[in-house]
């Protein structure tokens, strides 16, 4: 049990891993689209590229929806409609007509001419409620056959068959004028003050009717019988053979995605996305070490990637059709802020890799969106820059767009076609999604604890918090770290480092000098001395200690560990030499581990360029009279010997780069001493 215990704790670095893996990966398989993989990859316009293809089972050829959609509408315009006629109205309109009549015509003659206009104007109604008022006649072809229900039965009939309201009104007229023309006006008035459509649609009937129509439409046409021919090589695709294509591919993902096979199929799905996995892993262990060894950093970067698929799924699952709309982009550029643009661009492939299987089109989704991604990369420099930012995705929108359209050239032969031009506002959508990147950076910081070149660009403002507290305390100090910095950012330039990184780095490497700022020369203004009252053993701890209490007001003020690694490695494993040489005066034994900084050596060719940059910046105040030659002895002495002591073993800079570094170094040193080059005389 204890051995077991004890190697959990040892390997636990790894079993997170491990889970991270397994998880990330069980993550995708489940949201991925549950259907197969059809073997061919088709479009429309473009040649068959595979060998002369036979129908392995029979198969029903299914009808295009633009088919289907003009077969249902030509139902929906002959479907027939059903009325019923309301008894009721008629009822209420004879039983209302005797107030009406009396209101209106009181006083027209005796009464028995007022009862006869009465039985007539009851006649009337009766007669024009038995053929029936539409409601709404205006918009309808009187021939149109409708159906009508009286109660009893359901009779076929037609909209000419009923009253409208223009017809009501010149049959009402002629009847009245042949009866009782001197009071025209009036009947008319009591006809229409109370007369009201009794015929109307019945919802129900029609629907139901509609509905049983709709559902007898087939969605097939045909059939293809097994071991015919499909299609040639080299056979242009065209509607008719594109459709029993597609019918093939319905049929076969729905075959194979059977509940007997779906398990296979899933682990099919899980070992081809554990590999894609597999290589992120082995890319960060032989290549990034650091960021492997990190599980934070890890975990973000598995993240990332999770994300970028979980939302190109969720697209897909709702309209393959606005795949080009997910800002996949954005992942080597998060990438590229936290790490590096090498690093940017394979998680990015990667990402595209397994989106490759559930997109449709796959080798022109990552054609395009590979290129894009490497377009990314080397465009986008500087990405706390708002400008860069801004052109870099005009310049991504741009080759979206050119790679689309030359696809479709090649698929349709020509440019001009509005149906392939309508991906456009997808890829200019994508463009300004792209644009959230900076918000989104802003958030990863506050959640992974990581830090970016924006957040690089707040921390090197001079004007912070903690380097005013410096400037304050230690002004020489400060003074001293503005040097380093300028020398460091621009030997970072120059060999293709993280200038911004090194500057900051150089800016806050020598915080600890605040602890006891007079035990440092460059601080010391009266000529006093505090080392003279103390042995070499104690002045040495004073100035190793520096780089502790540096760590300490770091991780007081929040600054992040890829700064403090600056302060930490700043002096690597060197020695205190002055008061070494000192105490070996007084004891020839004296070990120098007493003098040595606790380290570690620089691990990354920023760290190994501020440590340069310091230590030749730092002895270069002891130059008298300082010459051009003078200079670049001077450099090559002080680099040589921390090369000579191991000090860059650990750090991925090269020979060359460690030339290129040391030119700049004495170029700005001359610079720095307003000298010129010797001219031999």
């Amino acid at each position: 049990m204890n051995n077991f215990r004890s190697s959990f704790y040892k390997n636990q670095s790894i079993i997170y891993k491990v889970v991270i893996f397994a998880m990330a990966t069980a993550l995708m398989i489940y949201f991925f689209p549950k259907k197969g993989k059809f073997k061919y990859e088709f479009t429309k316009g473009k040649p068959w590229q595979y060998e002369n293809l036979y129908a392995p089972f029979d198969f029903a050829i299914l009808k295009s929806d633009e088919a289907l959609e003009t077969e249902k509408n030509q139902i929906i315009a002959n479907n027939i409609p059903f009325y019923y006629k309301d008894e009721s109205i008629k009822k209420k309109a004879l039983a209302n007509l005797e107030s009406s009549y009396s209101a209106t015509l009181s006083d027209y003659g005796d009464a028995n001419k007022r009862i006869e206009v009465y039985k007539f104007l009851s006649y009337l109604l009766i007669e024009i409620f038995d053929k029936g008022v539409l409601q709404s006649p205006d918009e309808i072809n009187p021939s149109k056959i409708v159906y009508l229900n009286n109660g009893d039965e359901i009779i076929e009939t037609n909209y000419g068959s009923f009253f409208s309201n223009d017809q009501i009104s010149a049959y009402a007229k002629t009847k009245i004028k042949t009866s009782f023309p001197d009071i025209e006006d009036q009947l008319l008035y009591v006809i229409f003050d109370i007369l009201k459509p009794n015929i109307s649609l019945d919802t129900n009937l029609t629907e139901k009717s509609l509905n049983e129509e709709l559902s007898k439409v087939l969605d097939t046409r045909g059939g293809i019988t097994k071991d015919s021919r499909i299609i040639a090589r080299g056979e242009i695709i065209n509607e008719q053979n594109y459709q029993v294509l597609k019918s093939l591919q319905q049929k076969y993902e729905a075959q194979i995605w059977s509940s007997k096979n779906q398990n296979w199929i899933i682990v099919g799905y899980t070992v081809l996305v554990a590999l894609a996995m597999m290589m992120l892993y082995l890319f960060l262990e032989k290549y990034r070490y650091d960021i492997f060894d990190n599980n934070t950093k890890v975990t973000f970067i598995v993240f990332n990637i999770l994300l970028m698929v979980l939302i190109t799924t969720f697209v897909v699952k709702y309209n393959p059709d606005y795949v080009y709309i997910v800002p996949i982009c954005i992942l080597p550029l998060v990438v590229k802020a936290f790490f590096d643009a090498r690093l940017g661009l394979f998680t990015h492939v990667i990402a595209v890799l397994i989106n490759g299987f559930i997109v449709p089109n796959s080798y022109e989704y990552m054609f395009l969106q590979i290129i894009v991604g490497i377009i990314t990369i080397l465009t986008v420099s500087e990405l706390y820059k708002r400008a860069n930012l801004f052109i870099s995705v005009g310049q991504i929108t741009l080759v979206y767009i050119i790679a689309f359209l030359a696809f479709s050239i090649i698929q349709e032969g020509t440019i001009i076609n509005y149906e392939a031009l309508q991906p456009i506002i997808l890829f200019v959508l994508c463009g300004f999604a792209t644009l959230i990147v900076h918000p989104l950076i802003y958030g990863f910081e506050k959640i992974f604890g990581l830090v970016s070149d924006v957040s690089l660009l707040e921390l090197s403002d001079t004007n912070s918090k903690l380097l005013k507290e410096l400037s304050n305390k230690a002004p020489g100090t400060f003074h001293h770290s503005l040097n380093v910095a300028n020398i460091a950012e621009a030997a970072a330039n120059e060999v293709g480092a993280n200038s911004m990184l090194v500057r900051v780095g150089a800016l806050y490497h020598d915080i600890g000098k605040m602890y006891d700022p007079t035990f440092f020369t460059e601080n010391q203004k009266n000529g006093m001395n505090p080392h003279d009252q103390l042995t070499p053993h104690e002045s040495a701890k004073v100035i190793i200690n520096h780089t502790i209490k540096g760590i300490e007001f770091a991780k007081k003020n929040n600054l992040p560990d890829r700064v403090i690694d600056f302060i930490r490695t700043h002096h690597g494993t060197s020695s205190v030499y002055y008061f070494y040489m000192k105490a070996k005066e007084e004891n020839p034994d004296v070990d120098i581990k007493d003098f040595q900084y606790p380290g570690p050596t620089p691990f990354s060719k920023e760290t190994a360029i501020l440590m340069m940059s310091d230590s030749v910046e730092a002895a270069s105040k002891s130059l008298q009279n300082p010459t051009s030659t003078l200079i670049d002895t001077f450099v090559e002495k002080i680099i040589n010997k921390q090369m000579d002591e191991g000090q860059f073993s650990n750090a991925d800079i090269t020979f060359k780069e460690i030339q290129t570094i040391k030119k700049v170094m004495k170029r700005k040193l001359n610079n720095m001493y307003h000298l010129r080059i010797e001219y031999p005389e």
